[in-house]
C-alpha cells in the first residue's frame, strides 16, 4: 500500500499550512487511513522558522478537538520536492513561489482549492489578515476532505472536523 506525503504550504507557516496539516492528518485518522499519509507543512518565508502556529490556529483546532502539539514552523527546503508526492499552496502566491523554486508540476503542485472548485473560492484566505480562523478552517476541512477522496483513502470517513 502507498503512503502518500504531503506537504501543505502557506507564506508564514503558522496559520493556514499547519492548521491544514492537523485538520488533514485528524481527518486522516477518522477514515482509518492515519498509516498511509505523512503531513507536514511549510512556509514559502522563513519569517516564523522554530516558532509555534497563530494563536487563532491554536484555539480553532482544539475547538475542533484537534490537538496542536508538536508543532515548529519551518520554510520549503529545495528537496522537498523529491521529497513529498504533494505540494500543496493556500493561495497563488505560494503556489507561484513553490513553481519557482520547482517548476511547474500540475500533478504535484496544486492549490488546495483546486480540490474543491464547488466551494467558490480560488484560495484559501490568511487569517492573518482578515482575521477569520473560521472561514479558513472551513476550507482547509473541505480541501482536506477531497484530498482524502483524490487519494482513495476515505472509505471509512466520518466527516468530522
Amino acid at each position: 500500500m502507498k503512503t502518500y506525503r504531503i506537504l501543505f504550504v502557506c507564506l508564514g507557516n503558522i496559520c493556514r499550512s499547519p492548521m491544514a496539516e492537523y485538520v488533514f492528518r485528524r481527518l486522516a485518522a477518522d477514515a482509518g487511513a492515519a498509516h498511509r499519509v505523512q503531513a507536514a507543512s511549510a512556509g514559502t518565508s522563513g519569517w516564523h522558522n522554530g516558532e509555534n502556529m497563530h494563536s487563532g490556529t491554536l484555539k480553532k483546532l482544539r475547538q475542533h478537538g484537534i490537538d496542536p502539539s508538536g508543532f515548529a514552523s519551518s520554510q520549503v527546503k529545495p528537496g522537498d520536492c523529491g521529497r513529498y508526492d504533494f505540494l500543496i499552496a493556500m493561495d497563488d502566491n505560494n503556489l507561484a513561489e513553490l513553481e519557482r523554486l520547482f517548476g511547474r508540476r500540475p500533478g504535484q503542485i496544486f492549490k488546495l482549492t483546486d480540490l474543491i472548485p464547488e466551494s467558490g473560492c480560488n484560495h484559501v484566505p490568511d487569517p492573518w489578515h482578515t482575521g477569520d480562523f473560521d472561514e479558513t478552517f472551513r476550507l482547509v476541512s473541505a480541501g482536506s476532505r477531497a484530498l482524502l477522496d483524490k487519494l482513495s483513502l476515505t472509505a471509512n470517513c466520518s466527516g468530522r472536523s
